[in-house]
């Protein structure tokens, strides 16, 4: 169905306040921003921002929901024949391939971070994005398997596919940090991941492993 104007309107308003929240965010740090000087700036009533938002760290993290529930995706659009953990994998290699801004290899991605370092809500939200991550692949696997609650084995390995994700992640943040060039740190992030990936059991690689319909 294709987008009508109201929607397209609203997208764009809500990415308006965004990237305006985030550009301040940027420039003074998280807690020396208000939501008022943020509708100020984006030129909105404060109602607005909150009509979007419903509080100042979810305009730092606007992309929150994409992240939380990437690894399930990932997981449910494997192809036949590939476990949960070899899909994860795979599309991580990929987007450290292509130096992509969705794993932090982008110029200025340290200036995200510092900002986050510097916030202990935006630290606390961040952990929590974690969780969301972990048992949002719970729940995947949970269902596509159809296991039982007592089921330990969909917590154990989502919590091992989470944990490939999250080393990764802070390989990147640390390296990002030092001031490196993202290409030169997506070349060293891929011997990571094969490190990553000799890590992990048998047991996790063959998890999972999607049967033909």
């Amino acid at each position: 169905m294709a987008e009508g104007l109201r929607e397209r309107k609203k997208r764009q308003t809500r990415q308006h306040i965004s990237d305006t929240a985030t550009g301040l965010f940027l420039e003074r740090g998280f807690d020396a921003v208000t939501i008022a000087e943020i509708a100020e700036a984006a030129d909105v009533s404060v109602n607005t921002v909150y009509n979007y938002f419903a509080t100042k760290e979810d305009l730092f993290l606007d992309r929150s929901r994409e992240v939380t529930t990437r690894l399930a995706r990932w997981v449910r659009g494997r192809p036949a024949g590939e476990s949960a953990a070899a899909a994860v994998l795979r599309e991580l290699r990929a987007e450290v391939e292509a130096v992509s801004p969705r794993v932090g290899l982008v110029a200025g991605w340290e200036r995200f971070l510092l900002v986050v370092h510097a916030a202990p809500t935006l630290r606390s939200s961040l952990w929590g994005m974690q969780q969301e991550v972990r048992e949002n692949l719970e729940a995947e696997l949970r269902a596509e398997l159809a296991t039982g609650p007592v089921d330990p084995l969909p917590q154990l390995i989502a919590g091992q596919i989470t944990w490939a994700h999250e080393a990764i992640m802070s390989f990147i943040g640390t390296e990002m940090m030092a001031g490196r060039p993202p290409e030169e740190v997506s070349r060293e992030a891929l011997a990571v991941l094969d490190e990553i990936e000799d890590l992990l059991s048998a047991k996790v690689h063959d998890y999972a492993v999607r049967t033909p319909h």
